[in-house]
């Protein structure tokens, strides 16, 4: 299985090198027999530890071995040993490999609870690193690596750096394994050693597994450290590496394929020789392996010439191992499916020709068939449309529900792509109207509709055949679907107000899609035969706005109420407006979103359809790709947003998992104003959910009396009052930021605001897009957003609330968006914070969940904001006080941080860093280095002390951090790296 090579190859390589290729067979051979042995796992003594204590310390060897594979058998099932800790590791000792592996093993898994014991065991690992059998050296180098203990990690510098020059290829490459597990423990360390740059120098190594591990290695430590440039890709290094894939394992191939993929040719010509010497591996026998080749030549065609003859070579040679991987068990085809599926949008003519091998088998579990199908429709061309339809209709007679109702869909989305073959569909789902199976003719109904709405004015012959299923519709979309029909050619059709006010008998009972589309229908009808049917619109306009609890039904029946009342041309405009044709592949993934799932071909990002950011959870930066097409010949495959803050604004959100606490307690959460600072006055009976947007109360949109729906608009409450000036400052704070002419607290110069990140994707909130920022201006917090309707209807009703965090961040006033959001619109919004909301300790500690809430639904996600934005402007200290507090504050809650490459002199660091509120109380220069000494205030009352250290000519400061509440410390240094860098 090759699903699991981005998260589990590391561990995957342990297991490899515990029984390595060059060890005696035998030795493996019994080792694995005896392992199994039974005898092992059955006993049930109650002195057992005792027992084994003395069995550990026995003379004998083989009774000694024994003891140790019982030992392992107890700690295998769950049974506590730890208690045996000394007696284990002095059997470590010995020449017999197979009982070394057996104490390394138990030593692994122990060493946390007892990192005090494990330092005994640090002798015979750095013996072990020198011992003649290779083997030897590399199990000792692996074991220290496993064991997480910072204690031991100083004492494994040495033997690592020995173990990475070593003369056997196999302890080289186990070192570089073990490079990437020092670096997850501690990173400075490793750096401080030169251990990366050793590992670079491996890349250059004779023995190809060697450079395969260092570059996993490399990669591994890479994703944690994004903006590092740690595989430093050149075209000397990629011939090594081109090199090393033809002669290293399976997996190997796979690290070496996904870092070449992380490269960007300099021109075509460079493209074309790695494409030609990558082509090879297309036809490996692991699938990961042919899936990591065709992430590379997907890459890198993108810089290849269409005219050119390779290209087309290229396309052909595509085809035949993407073919078969679908012979495969139906796991790997359908992680093929997905990955195909992706390859298909972007480049289809690579598969054109290959329409049959995606035709169902009737032995197909679900998931394949129903990917199979999405296929099928997205290859469908004129030159086989004849032969996709019959397939489709055939699987139309299907038994399985769910397979049936995507086949009769697919048909429907046959005819909207090809306009050729529309009749032919037509006709074919008329033949499967007249089956009369339920669901099939619901489905068919759905389908017909939106051909309609593709070829206006040119099918409507059907409409009888499909007024006759009328009765047997029992399904939301269908209804809706029908409903539409009726309404949109209500002129052609002589009984239209009768088949509507037969839907309008239940019309409380129907779902809301239903109810708005039946209302829309009976105003279209009303429009086109007024005199008949006056009673049937006066009869749905009041079911919709005085019957119905639903916003979005009153709304839409207020406003055709008012059009109609007041200018009927102008509702006619408006209501029976030319629509516009529906596009060819409504479901087609978003461009920017496809490039990066390309660029993750292999990986759980190109089964899921997402980007890693919206499932991987962590504190590891993840980087967005690009097809180096569309990130221009000179820049990086990578996201441009290195020079961004390396703090903490502009970390991926993670879209909160819609289940547990956290939903509970965003659910349970009242929408309104909270009631801190100071709210909007409005109306003592004025609800957030009735809030008039539009700004004037109803009474004011609707004109006073509704005809016929007196005291409509009552109850809903004054408009509420303007708010504050402070909150409503727009976001671009214009001349009145600039003289300060607002009176309140100056913004100080050079403030630094981090750019808008995305915090909820379209994706995952139906269509409403938000990015944004934090910002703290003339004193006051805020949250400054964009919101973008990517969605096909308005929206409206919005809301906002936060969970409890870390600062009692809430909202001070209510998500000032007072009108609605129309398709394609953007709206800049700033909401001022307070910050005396519930208070509770998040992870990390500046993590904020954000409820939003529309007329669609609501939504959920998480993003970090800047400690800097809690900085206060009385945030300076006496010099007295300061001194006094520093040595108050114990030295354990001192933290050191190092902030690289910045190139400001301390003034000009200080100034830049007091428009963010973090004051210089004193300086002073010794021995030609400059210290500031600056303190900074929290909203919350905690102080935080720093002294920042600045040499002239060296790019790196360093920075001590004191602090009663230390964990601070980490938000407080990822600001003042912010604001120095940026």
């Amino acid at each position: 299985m090759f699903l699991w090579k981005d998260g589990s190859k590391l561990e995957g390589e342990e297991t490899e090198a515990i029984t390595a290729p060059t060890a005696p067979v035998t030795e493996n051979r019994q080792f694995g027999t005896k392992m199994t042995d039974s005898k092992y796992f059955t006993t049930t003594k109650k002195g057992e530890i005792f027992e084994l204590k003395a069995e550990l310390n026995s003379d004998k060897k083989e009774k000694k071995k024994e003891a140790v594979k019982k030992v392992i058998a107890s700690m295998t099932v769950g049974k506590d040993v730890s208690a045996l800790f000394p007696d284990v590791v002095n059997c470590m000792q010995t020449d017999n490999l197979e009982l070394k592996k057996l104490v390394y093993l138990y030593l692994m898994n122990y060493a946390k609870s007892q990192p005090d014991m494990a330092i005994m065991a640090v002798n015979t690992f750095v013996k072990d690193c020198e011992d003649p059998n290779p083997l030897i050296r590399a199990l000792a180098v692996r074991t220290m690596g496993c064991i997480r203990v910072d204690k031991i990690t100083e004492y494994l510098c040495e033997p690592l750096r020995k173990c990475l020059k070593d003369e056997d290829p196999y302890v080289r490459k186990t070192a570089a394994v073990c490079v990437a597990k020092l670096h997850d423990i501690n990173a400075q360390l490793v750096e401080d050693q030169g251990f990366l740059d050793t590992l670079k120098d491996l890349i250059s190594d004779s023995n190809p597994m060697v450079v395969a591990n260092a570059v996993a290695a490399l990669s591994e430590i890479a994703e944690s450290h994004p903006n590092s440039n740690l595989l430093d890709l050149n075209p000397q290094t990629i011939n090594k590496l081109l090199t090393a894939l033809n002669e290293c394992t399976e997996w190997g191939q796979i690290f070496i394929l996904d870092c070449l993929a992380n490269y960007t040719p300099r021109d075509d010509r460079e493209s074309q020789s790695i494409c030609e010497r990558v082509t090879p591996r297309l036809s490996h026998a692991n699938s990961a392996v042919v899936l990591s080749a065709v992430k590379v030549l997907m890459k890198f065609m993108e810089m290849l010439p269409k005219d050119l003859d390779y290209y087309g070579t290229l396309l052909k040679k595509l085809a035949p191992p993407l073919v078969t991987l679908l012979s495969a068990e139906p796991e790997l085809q359908y992680v093929a499916l997905r990955n195909i599926n992706l390859i298909v949008q972007r480049r289809p003519e690579i598969l054109k020709h290959e329409m049959k091998v995606f035709f169902v088998k009737y032995n197909d579990p679900i998931y394949v068939k129903l990917e199979k199908l999405d296929i099928m429709i997205r290859l469908a061309s004129q030159a086989n449309i004849a032969q996709v339809l019959a397939e489709l209709k055939e699987y139309a007679t299907e038994v399985d529900v769910d397979f049936v109702r995507k086949a009769v869909r697919a048909i429907g989305r046959c005819a909207i792509k090809v306009e050729q073959s529309a009749e032919r569909c037509v006709s074919t789902l008329l033949d499967l109207i007249q089956t009369k199976v339920n669901y099939v003719v619901q489905e068919a109904i759905v389908v017909i509709k939106d051909i309609f709405r593709k070829y206006p004015n040119k099918y409507e012959s059907v409409i009888a055949t499909l007024c006759e299923n009328l009765d047997s519709l029992d399904e939301p979309e269908a209804r809706a679907a029908m409903i539409w029909i009726v309404g949109e050619y209500a002129e052609r059709i002589d009984n239209a107000d009768e088949l509507l006010e037969s839907f309008l008998e239940g019309f409380h009972d129907e779902s809301t899609q239903v109810q708005l589309q039946l209302l829309t229908a009976i105003v279209k009808l009303f429009l086109k035969k007024p005199t008949e049917t006056q009673e049937l619109v006066q009869q749905v306009l009041s079911l919709a706005t005085q019957d119905s609890d639903n916003p979005d039904l009153r709304d839409r029946g207020y406003i055709y109420w008012r059009l109609l009342s007041t200018d009927p041309v102008a509702a006619k405009e408006v209501v029976l407006a030319e629509k516009p044709l529906i596009s060819e592949e409504t479901d087609l993934i978003e461009p920017t979103l496809l490039e990066e799932l390309i660029c993750h071909i292999g990986t759980l990002a190109s089964v899921y359809h997402k980007p890693p950011s919206a499932f991987v959870e962590g504190s590891r930066g993840v980087q967005h790709k690009r097809l180096p097409g569309s990130a221009g010949s000179g820049e990086s495959v990578e996201s441009p947003d290195t020079g961004s803050a390396a703090g903490v604004s502009d970390a991926p959100p993670a879209v909160i998992p819609s289940q547990g606490d956290l939903l509970g307690d965003l659910l349970n959460l009242d929408l309104t104003p909270p009631t801190s600072g100071p709210p909007p006055a409005a109306s003592s009976g004025m609800q957030m959910g009735a809030m008039d947007l539009l700004g004037g109360g109803l009474d004011s949109l609707l004109g006073g009396d509704l005809g016929g729906g007196a005291g409509m608009g009552a109850g809903f409450g004054a408009p509420p009052a303007v708010m504050p000036a402070s909150f409503n400052a727009p976001v671009s704070g214009g001349l009145d930021d600039l003289f300060d002419l607002g009176g309140g607290v100056g913004m100080p110069m050079g403030a630094y605001n981090a750019p808008k990140a995305l915090w909820l994707p379209a994706m995952k909130a139906k269509g409403l897009e938000i990015s944004g920022t934090f910002a703290r201006r003339a004193g006051v917090t805020q949250m400054e957003m964009t919101l973008t309707n990517k969605a096909m209807s308005v929206m409206t009703d919005f809301a906002i609330q936060f969970n409890r965090n870390s600062f009692g961040l809430a909202p001070a006033g209510p998500l000032q968006v007072l009108t609605p959001l129309s398709p394609n619109q953007s709206i800049e919004v700033a909401l001022p914070l307070s910050t005396v909301g519930p208070v509770m300790k998040m992870e990390p500690l500046n993590n904020l969940q954000v409820a939003v809430k529309n007329n669609i639904d609501v939504f959920y996600f998480s993003c970090q904001y800047p400690i800097s934005m809690l900085f206060v402007e009385d945030g300076k200290m006496e010099r007295q006080v300061f001194l006094a507090t520093w040595k108050d504050i114990p030295n354990d809650n001192e933290s050191q941080f190092q902030i690289k490459d910045c190139h400001l002199s301390s003034d000009a660091a200080s100034n830049k860093l007091q428009g963010s509120n973090i004051f210089t109380i004193a300086k002073r220069t010794v021995d030609g280095q400059d210290m500031l000494y600056q303190s900074m205030k929290l909203t919350n009352g905690i102080w935080v002390l720093a002294e920042l250290r600045v040499q002239a000519g060296n790019p790196n400061y360093t920075i001590s951090l004191k602090c009663r509440a230390a964990e601070v410390s980490q938000c407080v240094f990822q600001s003042y790296e912010a604001v120095l860098k940026n």
